[in-house]
């Protein structure tokens, strides 16, 4: 069975976003850019692949998307419907409905469901979890493996990493990259019951 990835960034702090979503104060310096357009340039947009000279990559690690309507709204305020068009895009929403584009499915419904569903599929590539932090604290019973960008700044405030009632959940760290920058990449997998 395939797994559910969260590769999310974060300050030093836990916080993946500024209070108002803003993710423009995280520093992007060149090696730790090539790393990432290197390592999971499956989770890049559409666009990002393209500036990256990526896009004609094949994926590697992902073939689908899931992400919430806030982080599915920055690229709708700017005109783009289908962001990730080089994966399934999956956007869970409730509130979500003007959204008219065939290479994008908005799920009304339970997030669990639909993650169980994608991970059940016959695939040698995982399912991308993006965010946000709601959606990633109501399917954090089937994440399997988190990938933490942690960025060396402290946002003082912000969207956390997960939103969600007290629930311990056992990870186990089983690969650090570091770079000279000051950047982590905390990669963890689920505990062992």
């Amino acid at each position: 069975m395939r797994q559910l990835v969260y590769y999310i960034g974060q300050s030093i702090d836990g916080f993946i976003a500024g209070p108002n979503d803003e993710v423009d104060f995280y520093p992007v310096p060149e090696e730790y850019s090539t790393w990432m357009f290197t390592e999971f340039g499956d989770a890049l947009p559409t666009h990002a692949r393209k500036l990256a000279r990526v896009d004609d990559v094949p994926n590697s690690r992902f073939d689908t998307i899931v992400m919430g309507r806030r982080t599915y709204q920055p690229a709708l305020d700017v005109g783009i419907t289908s962001p990730y068009a080089h994966l399934r895009q999956y956007v869970v929403s409730s509130t979500l409905t003007d959204v008219h584009d065939p290479a994008v499915e908005v799920v009304d419904g339970d997030p669990l469901e639909l993650v169980r569903r994608l991970k059940a599929e016959d695939s040698p590539l995982d399912v991308y979890l993006a965010g946000g932090a709601a959606l990633a604290g109501a399917v954090l019973p089937e994440i399997d493996r988190l990938v933490v960008k942690q960025y060396p700044v402290v946002a003082g405030a912000g969207v956390p990493l997960f939103t969600t009632g007290f629930a311990p959940t056992a990870f186990e760290l089983t690969d650090v990259q570091s770079f000279g920058s000051g950047h982590v990449v905390l990669d963890y997998r689920r505990a062992s019951a």
